[in-house]
This record gives structure tokens, C-alpha cells and sequence, in this order.
């Protein structure tokens, strides 16, 4: 079971990573509008398994995050690299009625996992809600600053949320460089 988790909420965490939020109410609100917003651009960086089999196991995550037009969500494209293997990672995620609703890898009718329902903490949190089988957890991501991004996915053992992947991301597309005067 625990490696069914692992391989399945690797894709999760990694396509995750540059993530969207789940708001509830007839239409989106602001907070919802500001939090996809901040997500979009380029983030990159490391991530780490911290519980089960796969315990300590790091790797690098590349995303390009964007909203969809014309819809409250969002869009990841991008992978992540174990060693000299990589991963591509994809995540989509819509408003859909009174909740969001996405996918990421597919979904669990592919390779990935289904978000089921979430709420906007603020503009600088979301948690989703997870699922795929009898794999139950959840994702927070949080954007503490304008170039900094933490996720964080655990999931249900017994009737306890246990973490099992930690990301750290920085943005890399506003990132301003000095110029080069010419002689």
C-alpha cells in the first residue's frame, strides 16, 4: 500500500507544486483570483519524500504555471527530475459549480490523482482535497512571498493526515539580472 501511495503522490506533489486553489460559493472570489495569480510563472526547485518506503528520496521539480481564459483556475505543465530520470508532470484544475475540480497526471483514471473539493485559506493558501482509490489526503500550498512557494501532501493513515512530500519552489521568471554596458 505504501508504495501505491509513494508512486502515485510523487506525480501529485510534483505536478502540485506550482498549484491552484478551491474556494466554495457561487462565484470566485478574490482571495481565489489573487492565489491563481501569484501561482503563474516559472518555479522551480527541490522536494523530498519524508515518510514511507521511498523515505529521503529528493528530487527537482521544473513548472510553468498559467491561467486558464476566461476561467477561475489553472494550468501546470512541467516535471521532475529523480537522478537522471524525469517525470513530466501536468495538473489542471477549474472552477466547476460551487467547487473546483481537477486532475493531476491524468487523474486516477491515468496515472494520477484526482482533487475533490479544497478551500482558499487566503490569497497566499490553498488546501485541496485528494483522492484516488482508497488513497485519501490532502495538499496544501502556501505562497508565503511573491517568489517563494511551499507544498506540503499528506495522507490518511487510519484516522491521522501523515505528511509524505515537502517541496520548497522559487520563481525564476522575474528574476532581474544587471546589464552589460557595452565599451
Amino acid at each position: 500500500m505504501k508504495s501505491v501511495i509513494l508512486s502515485s503522490i510523487l506525480p501529485l506533489a510534483a505536478a502540485i507544486t506550482a498549484v491552484a486553489g478551491i474556494a466554495s460559493g457561487a462565484c470566485a472570489g478574490e482571495p481565489d483570483k489573487q492565489f491563481f495569480q501569484s501561482a503563474e510563472g516559472k518555479w522551480v526547485g527541490p522536494g523530498e519524500i519524508v515518510a514511507g518506503k521511498y523515505k529521503g528520496t529528493k528530487f527537482n521539480c521544473s513548472f510553468t504555471g498559467s491561467t486558464p481564459d476566461g476561467k477561475t483556475g489553472m494550468t501546470l505543465d512541467g516535471g521532475c527530475r529523480v537522478g537522471m530520470f524525469t517525470q513530466p508532470m501536468s495538473a489542471k484544475i477549474e472552477r466547476n459549480g460551487r467547487d473546483y475540480k481537477g486532475s493531476f497526471m491524468g487523474g486516477s483514471a491515468g496515472a494520477g490523482l484526482d482533487i475533490i473539493g479544497g478551500n482558499v485559506v487566503d490569497a497566499r493558501k490553498v488546501v485541496f482535497t485528494i483522492n484516488r482509490n482508497q488513497l485519501r489526503g490532502v495538499m496544501q500550498a502556501r505562497i508565503p512571498d511573491d517568489n517563494s512557494m511551499t507544498v506540503t501532501v499528506a495522507v490518511r493513515v487510519q484516522d491521522q493526515l501523515v505528511p509524505v512530500i515537502g517541496m520548497s519552489l522559487k520563481r525564476v521568471d522575474a528574476v532581474e539580472v544587471g546589464s552589460i554596458t557595452p565599451n
